[in-house]
């Protein structure tokens, strides 16, 4: 049984009234859903209020989930919409930090070299990298740096994070490409690739 089954049962469950069944759902997802608003809150004790009002909300609104959509995908979307909603009444825009790290940074093609060799240079190298892809990621519209770190961050499909982001697939489609080409941009004069190179 795949982990959308087991999901969609444990909600059944919970729909039936069986607490421990969404508390199974919460302790599965709560550190993704944790890692996911961090890139939109930046101070972790936001982040973990932010976190337990999706919850919450997730739990009010479990009677009108019919399984249309996996589970997270619902849940992501939720979480996303609190954040935002949270910063507003916060009076504060969305953050542009992402934390990216090294390990981030590798997942880029181009810095294959960094996983093979532990030399200063490759660690200068990778900090680098980081630091670009960080810069880049911060100057990325928020609609933009939500697609691009539901993709490569959280490992969602496209169709997941069109639903997540209550948009087309092809305008997902359009905003990490857009995303990915203008990180590519900052980090094309670094790895010396070429302009015409795709990532």
């Amino acid at each position: 049984m795949g982990d959308r089954e087991v999901d969609q049962q444990l909600v059944v469950r919970a729909q039936r009234g069986d607490k421990r069944a969404f508390e199974l759902l919460v302790a599965k997802y709560q550190r993704k859903l944790g890692r996911l608003l961090s890139r939109l809150v930046r101070d972790p004790a936001e982040v973990e209020d932010v976190t337990q009002e999706a919850f919450i909300k997730a739990y009010r609104a479990l009677p009108s989930f019919r399984g249309d959509s996996a589970f997270y995908t619902w849940l992501y979307r939720i979480a996303i919409n609190t954040a935002k909603n949270y910063l507003v009444a916060m009076g504060r825009r969305a953050p542009t930090s992402t934390g990216f790290d090294h390990e981030d940074a590798e997942s880029f093609e181009d810095a294959e070299q960094l996983r093979d060799s532990a030399t200063p240079e490759a660690e200068l190298l990778g900090k680098q990298i980081a630091a670009t892809v960080n810069r880049a990621m911060e100057q990325l519209p928020d609609d933009l740096r939500t697609a691009i770190t539901l993709r490569e961050i959280e490992g969602l499909s496209y169709e997941e994070i069109a639903s997540v982001m209550n948009c087309p697939i092809g305008t997902v489609r359009s905003r990490i490409f857009r995303a990915r080409e203008s990180i590519a941009a900052e980090l094309r004069p670094l790895l010396g690739t070429d302009e015409n190179r795709r990532w």
